[in-house]
């Protein structure tokens, strides 16, 4: 072998070498740029829970999580937070029961019913209320809510039971008379008559139903407006457009082919939307319904703003009209007076309040995860 190919094979080695290193260290690069968010989390986990071991020591857990008595800066100070642990779920909650119908409704309505031109003017006014800020949900719920709660309880009430159970009814009026009409096609000569009696009658019953509801809502009176309801109604508005767009992406990303096979198989749209769309897009749902109590429990602003800030338990505990207090709302009130210089109990309590709020989120989202591979197994994806 000559000394010029010698030099050849030389340089080629080198870089080669250089090569496999240049790739190594673009691995790596982007590896920890990606590794970032979950160093960021372990880190928020080993920081709050450093923080939050010492109470345990302290004061141990049987008092924290058993007793209804949260008075810190007494003497002896108690640090029972199970009425707070009860208000965080109230309203967490109360805004589910408020968001999640809504929202799952008129994720539907605009995937499969409205027209596109409506749905292209409906979605961006609905994602307009993600961008409002806290604080300015917070004053509202305060300043504009809380007195309309106190002096005319009864009548919105009964106006919210029509708005959110409104379109829910008219939904299932929809679906279930599609249903029967179906069932009826083979048995009857003129199944387009029987429609057009099924369809006014179920009608006319879901409007009975709510009338008797909203009635019996109108003679409620409301001692204090800023309470469980108020906050769980405002929270439900603040998680809407999460669970709408969400959900809605997951419904349309479904696919047109997934539709227009259903329909060739002769299903109706009630039962394409049901028993094909629903279920072929329950994974993107459910990650909808999830972010969607996640932003509730999370909030601070709103439910330290119009909660009442009570910390007892209502009576029946799920008395929505009472004032409550939630883990966000004392830890954002309280730790401006705690101790931050020796480490008091009353300083560590509010890390441990802020661990069970990760842990439950933790939980969350690992629940979600295994339900969400749960039902792509069951639907072969």
């Amino acid at each position: 072998m000559s000394k010029t190919a010698n030099m050849n094979l030389i340089m080629s080695d080198a870089a080669s070498r250089r090569q496999r290193i240049s790739i190594l260290l673009g691995q790596s690069f982007l590896f920890l740029i990606t590794s970032l968010s979950t160093f960021a989390v372990f880190f928020i986990f080993y920081f709050i829970l450093k923080d939050a071991i010492p109470f345990f020591k302290l004061e141990g857990f049987r008092e924290f999580f058993t007793s209804t008595h949260w008075y810190p800066s007494g003497s002896p100070a108690e640090f029972g937070a199970l009425p707070i642990f009860i208000g965080t779920g109230l309203v967490t909650l109360g805004a589910v029961v408020v968001a999640v119908p809504l929202g799952i409704s008129a994720a539907v309505c605009l995937s499969d019913l409205l027209p596109f031109k409506v749905r292209q003017i409906v979605k961006p006014l609905i994602e307009v209320l993600a961008a409002i800020p806290s604080v300015a949900y917070g004053f509202f719920a305060l300043v504009v809510f809380a007195p309309l709660l106190q002096n005319h309880g009864g009548v919105i009430l009964s106006t919210g039971i029509w708005l959110v159970l409104g379109p829910i009814l008219a939904l299932l009026v929809i679906v279930i008379g599609d249903l029967i009409t179906e069932k009826l096609r083979e048995k009857i000569p003129n199944p387009k008559t029987a429609g057009a009696i099924i369809f006014p009658v179920l009608g006319i019953l879901a409007l009975i139903f709510l009338y008797r509801i909203s009635t019996n809502l109108l003679g409620i009176e409301i001692s204090s407006g800023t309470n469980a309801l108020n906050v769980s109604i405002i929270l439900g508005i603040m998680a809407l457009p999460t669970v709408v767009s969400v959900s809605e992406d997951a419904l349309q990303a479904a696919g047109r082919e997934l539709r227009e096979g259903s329909y060739a198989l002769g299903a109706t749209r009630a039962e394409t939307i049901i028993k094909t769309i629903i279920p072929a897009s329950v994974s993107g749902i459910l990650a909808a319904v999830i972010l969607g109590v996640m932003r509730a429990i999370g909030e601070t602003m709103v439910v330290w703003m119009a909660s009442g800030n009570a910390s007892r338990i209502p009576e029946p505990w799920y008395n929505v009209l009472q004032p409550i207090r939630t883990l966000t709302a004392t830890i954002a009130g309280d730790m401006g007076e705690a101790d931050h210089v020796t480490g008091s109990s009353r300083f560590h309590v509010l890390f441990a309040m802020a661990f069970c709020l990760l842990a439950f989120s933790f939980i969350m989202n690992l629940v979600s995860e295994i339900i969400v591979k749960r039902s792509r197994r069951k639907l072969g994806k």
